[in-house]
C-alpha cells in the first residue's frame, strides 16, 4: 500500500513584496504620492489654453477636483456603499460628483475665458468637454476602484491564511492530544501489571516512565524536537514492553549524523505503538526492529514488526485505527508535498516506510 501526497505549496517573494506595497503601512505615504503624481501628469497632457498664470491655475484647479474624487471615492463612495452592496447608491454618487466636478471646470472656464490663448477654445472645452471630461473621470474613478478591490482581494487573501494556519494550528493540537492519552493509558496498564507481578521491576519501571511523561510534559509540546530525544522516547516505550513480556526483542537502529535533527514531537510514535500491539503473541518470539536512516535532509523512518501465529492476512485492520490515522494526518499538515509512506503486510511481518523532506 502507497500512499503519497501531492500538494503543490507555493510560496515566492513576489507575492509578500506585492502585499507589502499594496497593504504595509511603509509604502502608504509612497502609495499616494505615486497616485497623485500620475492625476498631475494626466491633467497636464494637451496644449496651453489660458495666458500665464491662469493656465496653472486652471491646471490645480483640475487636480484638485481630481484629488477630491480620487479620495471621496476611496474613503467613502466605496467602503460605505460599494462593498455593503449598494449599487445603485454608489452609482448615483459616482454620476451626481462627476457631474458636479465637470460643472466646477465649466464654471472656471467661462469665468476666465478672456484670458484664453484662443478664443475658440472656450467653444471647444464647454461641449468637448461635454464627453472628454466625464470620460476622464470616470477612468479614474475605475482606476481607484479596481485598486480598492485588489486591496480587499490581499486582505481576505491574507485573513484567509491566516484563519487556516489557526485551524491548522488547533487540529494539530487536538491530534497530538488525542495520541497523548491513548499512550499514556497503555503504558500505565503496563506498569500496573509488571508491579504486581515483579515489585523488583517496578523501580526501573518507574524511572523510564517518569523520562516517558517529562518527554510529553515538556518536549513534545514545542511544535519541533531533537531526533535524538525521540529516538530516546522511543527506546524508552519500548524498554517497558519488553520488561512486560519477556519473549519480545526490539532494536532501534541509526544511520548518519542525527545531531541537531529536528522533527515534530511523536510523530513515530503510533508507529511503534500499532507494532507492539500487533506483535504481542504469548506462543512465540516477537520483535520490532527500527531503524532511522539520514541522507542530506531527507529522513528515512523504518519500523517491521513480527505477527503472531494465528495472524490472518485477510484481517488487514493493522493497516487502520485511530492512531495511524491521526499520525496521516499530522503528516499532511506538517509535511506537505514533502513526505511518502508505504506500509506492506507480509504473511509473517508488518512493516512501514516513512521519507521525510525535512
Amino acid at each position: 500500500m502507497v500512499k503519497f501526497m501531492a500538494l503543490t505549496k507555493v510560496q515566492t517573494d513576489e507575492s509578500n513584496f506585492l502585499q507589502s506595497i499594496m497593504l504595509g503601512k511603509t509604502w502608504r505615504v509612497a502609495r499616494h504620492i505615486f497616485c497623485l503624481i500620475v492625476i498631475i501628469l494626466f491633467n497636464y497632457i494637451g496644449k496651453q489654453i489660458f495666458v500665464e498664470p491662469f493656465d496653472t491655475y486652471h491646471q490645480i484647479w483640475m487636480d484638485l477636483f481630481m484629488f477630491a474624487m480620487f479620495y471621496v471615492n476611496m474613503y467613502f463612495f466605496i467602503p460605505q456603499y460599494l462593498f455593503k452592496k449598494k449599487y445603485s447608491q454608489f452609482i448615483f454618487l459616482i454620476l451626481l460628483s462627476t457631474f458636479i466636478t465637470y460643472l466646477a471646470m465649466i464654471l472656471y472656464d467661462q469665468t476666465f475665458k478672456k484670458y484664453m490663448v484662443n478664443a475658440e477654445d472656450s467653444y471647444n472645452l464647454l461641449h468637448k468637454g461635454l464627453f472628454m471630461f466625464p470620460f476622464f473621470n470616470l477612468v479614474l474613478i475605475a482606476a481607484t476602484t479596481a485598486i480598492k478591490l485588489f486591496q480587499r482581494w490581499l486582505t481576505d487573501a491574507e485573513r484567509i491564511n491566516e484563519l487556516e494556519k489557526e485551524n491548522l494550528h488547533t487540529e494539530l493540537e487536538q491530534l497530538k492530544n488525542q495520541i497523548t492519552p491513548h499512550f499514556l493509558f497503555n503504558t500505565l496498564n503496563n506498569a500496573n501489571v509488571l508491579t504486581q507481578k515483579d515489585p523488583d521491576k517496578a523501580s526501573e519501571v518507574l524511572v523510564r516512565l517518569s523520562n516517558i511523561l517529562r518527554y510529553q510534559l515538556y518536549d513534545s509540546a514545542r511544535s519541533q524536537v531533537l531526533l535524538s530525544s525521540e529516538i530516546r522516547f522511543l527506546n524508552d516505550m519500548l524498554n517497558l514492553e519488553k520488561i512486560r513480556r519477556s519473549n519480545f526483542t526490539f532494536t532501534i537502529g541509526n544511520e548518519g549524523d542525527m545531531e541537531d535533527f529536528l522533527v515534530a514531537p511523536m510523530l513515530f510514535t503510533n508507529f511503534v505503538e500499532n507494532a507492539v500491539k500487533y506483535s504481542a503473541d504469548i506462543e512465540a518470539e516477537t520483535f520490532i526492529d527500527i531503524n532511522f536512516r539520514k541522507e542530506g535532509k531527507v529522513l528515512y523512518f523504518s519500523c517491521i514488526n513480527s505477527l503472531p501465529l494465528n495472524f490472518k492476512k485477510e484481517n488487514n485492520s493493522v493497516n487502520h485505527g485511530i492512531g495511524l490515522n491521526n499520525v496521516k494526518r499530522r503528516l499532511e499538515l506538517i509535511y506537505p508535498n514533502r513526505y511518502l509512506l508505504k506500509n506492506e503486510l507480509q504473511d509473517k511481518t508488518y512493516e512501514i516506510n516513512l521519507k521525510l523532506l525535512l
